[in-house]
């Protein structure tokens, strides 16, 4: 029951769910259209998650860090540069899956944003508070190796998953038992919301394109790559970067500029990537300050860091690819 209260106690997911409801009315939802690839990488990836918090192994690394920061402006530091590294192996690239991208031009459209972003992610960290941090309490938070151990195997496994090297459901189903054999209930933690969350937009955006008048609308703003760029941008603020990119996809073959627009489009709502949603959901969980002090402080950052990167990705597309 706890399981059905927290999905159903799901703010985005209710919304989702009602847009999705909407679209029903003016077509069906196509098997094609639902890209199951996602959908099983993210449970991939969330109870891989779930396994290595159960195992501790969260526990152990967020008090290694904690207890190796001075002040709360390092400690910050060190969380930010983990999350933006570990980023770049715990997300896959649906316009990369999508163009057959080479892996030199790949880096030459996404290294241009990851400087940039590095470079506000340091100036943004300035403006944090340098506060000396309590001496973290020793605790002693044991690990069992062999659990831990498999499941850092399931985590190499998954990138077979995301690179297509094996099928998406492979590493799902995988990481499932693994669960089930290491403790069935930690299968109860998985966030079940977010993936409904993406199942709902992928029958949204099914339904959506096969609608004349919305076809014939995308259709018209796919003249170029600087329109290609900021409509990608845009639907993403409403739908998620991975939606809007398959959506626009079928619409155009500008594949740096839905590049650009899709991994720009992360910033700004919400909803805008998965990542936003994971955060948001994991202060409304383990917070300590105000959620509508949180999200407006979120927002801002989020939105300077989408019109400063726009302007970047209007600038790569004009002088660079």
């Amino acid at each position: 029951m706890t399981v059905i209260k927290n999905i159903a106690k799901d703010r985005i997911l209710q919304i989702t769910v009602v847009i999705t409801i909407i679209s029903l009315f003016f077509a069906r939802p196509r098997i094609e259209d639902i890209n199951f690839h996602t959908l099983y990488s993210i449970l991939a990836m969330l109870t891989i998650i779930q396994i290595f918090s159960y195992l501790h192994v969260l526990d152990v690394l967020a008090y290694k860090l904690t207890a190796s920061a001075r002040s709360t402006r390092r400690l910050t530091a060190i969380f930010t540069i983990l999350s933006i590294v570990s980023a770049m192996f715990l997300t896959n690239d649906i316009v990369v899956n999508r163009y057959n991208v080479s892996p030199l031009k790949f880096f030459s459209w996404s290294l241009p944003l990851l400087l940039v972003s590095l470079i506000i992610v340091l100036l943004f960290i300035f403006f944090v508070k340098d506060k000396p941090i309590p001496t973290v309490p020793l605790e002693d938070i044991r690990i069992s190796v062999r659990p831990m151990v498999l499941t850092i195997a399931v985590s190499i496994f998954f990138f077979f998953g995301v690179f297509n090297i094996v099928p998406a459901y492979v590493p799902a189903i995988v990481a499932v038992i693994l669960a089930l054999i290491i403790n069935p209930s930690i299968m109860l933690h998985v966030d079940y919301a977010l993936l409904l969350t993406f199942t709902c937009f992928f029958i949204f955006i099914s339904d959506i394109q096969q609608i004349p008048f919305i076809v014939t609308l995308i259709s018209k703003t796919m003249f170029s790559e600087h329109s290609v760029f900021l409509t990608s941008i845009i639907s993403s603020q409403f739908i998620s970067n991975v939606p809007s990119t398959i959506l626009i996809g079928k619409f155009t073959n500008y594949a740096e500029a839905l590049f650009l627009g899709s991994n720009i489009g992360g910033f700004g709502s919400l909803v805008g990537s998965m990542a936003n949603m994971l955060v948001f959901k994991s202060f409304v969980e383990n917070g300590t300050v105000s959620k509508r002090k949180f999200f407006w402080v979120f927002s801002v950052l989020e939105f300077t860091g989408l019109i400063i990167l726009t302007i970047l990705g209007w600038i790569v597309l004009d002088f660079v690819i």
